[in-house]
């Protein structure tokens, strides 16, 4: 007889421990290394809680599920009940609309996602070894945890493809959309990376930095012990604008980014850009260890191409020296494949309780996938890469 796995529910992660956790999340960093997926860490998720960032009055309520076999923990997955679909980058407004049109209650719903990163990563996290069994009994749980308080949704976001593949033989409903990645094809330095564009192109990346690196300042790169607590300060000046103007209230609190320097800094890349000696400009990045994942950017005063210099160009720059795979530049913006970042599909899972409208969404899913799958070929068409440096990419 197969040993029973029993799920739990815990409303925060101050209930489980971090090795135990980290040790399905990212295993990889047990002898003090990177981890792939700097978001599901620990420490990273409990920054989000014990800042405020998501919690009571948010609309991320935390209900981690936490899959334990003869006591053991063997796989953990990120889990909220969503009270609205913000911050979420794979949305679901327009099923909401008609869900509610149709007389249903659509929120609340439960989402297994990092809040506000749309970073492609596991979402299922597990053992090694467990892979198969812990991801089994997550999504077992996360549908039963759904049906029994009778909920709407169960919705898995930006997961990886082979948990995409795998959620969907499991009876999930998997969708695919996009974004925008830099890939490192092994280049020496930036002007290699240049040499792989078209002359064109090459031309307006160089006079886009030229233009950048004259605001009358200079740019910082800073990470781990070289970021100090007043570069948060500063930083969340910029945080406030960006958030004020894109979600019209920040997602996360000012307290995150005093637990950041405590506990997150040597997962950052923080870029600050300086004119007379006070900061006016700035992105956060995250560090994985294969990946670079641009996050955050902000400014207090405009600087021509400042922010395509702080967000891409050093990104990739940092990428280079890094030895690392790809930068992944955040959701949404077509203006990032002229800067040498290319669509890259992503993908989520969905599991919805009402069986006529769950029908709707899997044929409205299946259009949607061939769509994007054309909208990725056109757009890599039109990348500003060489012929040939394309047909090596494929």
């Amino acid at each position: 007889m197969d040993d029973v796995i029993e799920i739990d529910v815990l409303t925060s992660l101050a209930r489980i421990a971090a090795a135990d956790w980290d040790a399905c999340a990212c295993p990889e960093a047990a002898d003090g290394g990177r981890p792939f997926d700097p978001f599901t860490t620990h420490r990273f998720l409990k920054a989000l809680e014990d800042s405020g960032s998501v919690g009571p009055g948010t609309g991320w309520e935390p209900r981690h599920l936490i899959a334990r076999k003869n006591g053991d923990v063997i796989a953990v997955a990120p889990l909220y009940a969503k009270g609205h679909s913000q911050g979420e980058y794979i949305f679901d407004f327009s099923w909401a609309h008609a869900y509610e049109n149709a007389g249903g209650r659509y929120y609340p719903k439960l989402q297994i996602a990092v809040p506000f990163t749309p970073a492609t990563g596991r979402r299922f996290l597990t053992r090694p070894g467990a892979e198969a069994d812990g991801m089994a009994a997550l999504v077992q749980g996360a549908v039963k945890l759904a049906a029994d308080n009778r909920l709407s949704s169960l919705h898995v976001t930006f997961c990886t493809e082979a948990e995409a593949l795998a959620g969907e033989a499991m009876g999930l409903m998997r969708r695919t959309s996009q974004q925008f990645h830099w890939q490192n094809q092994g280049y020496a330095d930036f002007d290699a990376f240049l040499a792989s564009l078209s002359s064109r192109k090459r031309k307006v990346i160089r006079k886009e930095r030229q233009r950048a690196n004259e605001f009358g300042g200079t740019i910082h790169e800073l990470t781990g012990d070289q970021i100090e607590p007043e570069h948060w300060d500063a930083f969340w000046q910029f945080y406030q604008d960006t958030g004020s103007r894109k979600w019209g209230t920040p997602y996360l609190t000012r307290e995150f980014f005093d637990i950041a320097q405590e506990t997150l800094r040597d997962d950052i890349l923080l870029v600050i850009c300086e004119r007379d000696g006070l900061p006016v400009a700035g992105a956060l990045n995250m560090i994985g260890r294969e990946v670079l994942y641009g996050r955050y950017w902000g400014c207090i005063e405009h600087h021509d191409c400042l922010h395509f210099e702080a967000c891409y160009y050093r990104a990739i720059d940092y990428a280079i020296r890094q030895g690392l795979a790809r930068v992944e530049a955040g959701a949404q913006g077509e203006h990032k494949l002229a800067r040498g970042y290319l669509p890259a599909e992503c993908h989520s899972l969905h599991w919805i309780a009402e069986p006529g409208f769950a029908r709707a969404v899997e044929s409205f899913l299946k259009q949607e996938r061939a769509a994007v799958e054309e909208d990725i070929e056109v757009l890599t068409a039109y990348g500003p890469f060489r012929r040939d440096q394309i047909e090596e990419q494929d």
